[in-house]
């Protein structure tokens, strides 16, 4: 089932192939044999110029570290990853833990790059590596009983400086409806440009939801359940006014502190205008159908 998603673009908007491969080529080491790796075919949205390897790995959102955007870097070393395995349960045909190695060796790789974009109005574009949320879904055999699933951050105090602190109710947990989760566009992320995921963004194993704001793309992923009630999730159990259970990219539905109108593009320099923000974060063609019908400032 992978592969499924093909990018809107164009051939005249890719970006000129010398160009793609020297800066693949500067990466080296591990990048290239990361990307050598790939066992299916590459899905690049060339037209998106990713954003800084620096950027991508020192400014992050990942509180169990710390809450200031340069804790995660500066502090998530210390988090143990391997080994690594995610508990799949709830209503499944084959729960159980699944070592993390056995995963890898039955999900076909690609690379996405998409658009990512921060409930607190800033964005990049990241290329991530991994595979479809469906595939690794399939491994343990969906119910027809299920209608969300419900995902869980690992939790490691001695590891975790920030969890000292009642920022959030530790372990950080997330949602989606099972639509949403089997959506071509949805990912399971192991790699961003071509390396193996860093800590600080989520390693080993971290779910990509391009059209749902930063938050909802849970990382380090322990437990995964399949449910047939809608989850709890760790900003709306915070601060369910600020926060909904759907989190789309809209807008025209503004966060309490945060105009959703417009964004502010990491790297784009200190004078740079701040863009317009894409409905659906860009993806509208592949996933407005999902919410036909509701009134998407209601279910926000």
């Amino acid at each position: 089932m992978a592969l499924r998603w093909k990018g809107g673009l164009k051939d005249r908007d890719v970006t000129d192939e010398a160009i793609w491969l020297n800066r693949r080529q500067l990466l080296g080491g591990s990048a290239g044999l990361a990307l050598a790796g790939l066992a299916g075919g590459v899905r690049a949205d060339t037209a998106l110029e990713p954003n800084s390897w620096e950027e991508i790995t020192s400014y992050n959102n990942y509180y169990e570290f710390g809450t200031g955007k340069d804790d995660p870097a500066r502090h998530a070393g210390a988090l143990t990853i391997s080994p690594w395995s995610v508990k799949i349960d709830g209503l499944v045909d084959r729960p159980g833990e699944y070592a993390f190695e056995d995963i890898l060796a039955q999900m076909t790789l690609e690379e996405r790059i998409y658009r990512f974009r921060c409930v607190e109005a800033w964005s990049m574009v990241v290329p991530w590596t991994g595979f479809e949320l469906a595939d690794l879904l399939d491994l343990a055999g969906v119910q027809s009983s299920a209608k969300y699933v419900a995902f869980e951050t690992v939790l490691n105090r001695d590891e975790m400086p920030g969890t000292a602190y009642r920022v959030l109710d530790w372990p950080y947990v997330e949602g989606l409806r099972l639509d949403e989760a089997t959506h071509p566009l949805t990912i399971m992320a192991t790699g961003v440009y071509g390396r193996d995921i860093p800590k600080q963004n989520g390693a080993p194993l971290r779910l990509v939801v391009p059209w749902k704001y930063g938050f909802k793309s849970i990382k380090s992923v322990v437990r995964i359940t399949l449910t047939e009630d809608e989850p709890p999730t760790s900003w709306n159990k915070a601060n369910a006014r600020e926060y909904g259970f759907y989190s789309n990219v809209n807008p025209e539905v503004d966060h309490p502190r945060w105009s959703q109108a417009t964004e502010r593009r990491i790297g784009g320099g200190l004078f740079a205008k701040r863009e317009p923000t894409l409905m659906f974060n860009g993806y509208e063609e592949e996933v407005a159908s999902l919410y036909a019908g509701m009134d998407l400032g209601k279910f926000f």
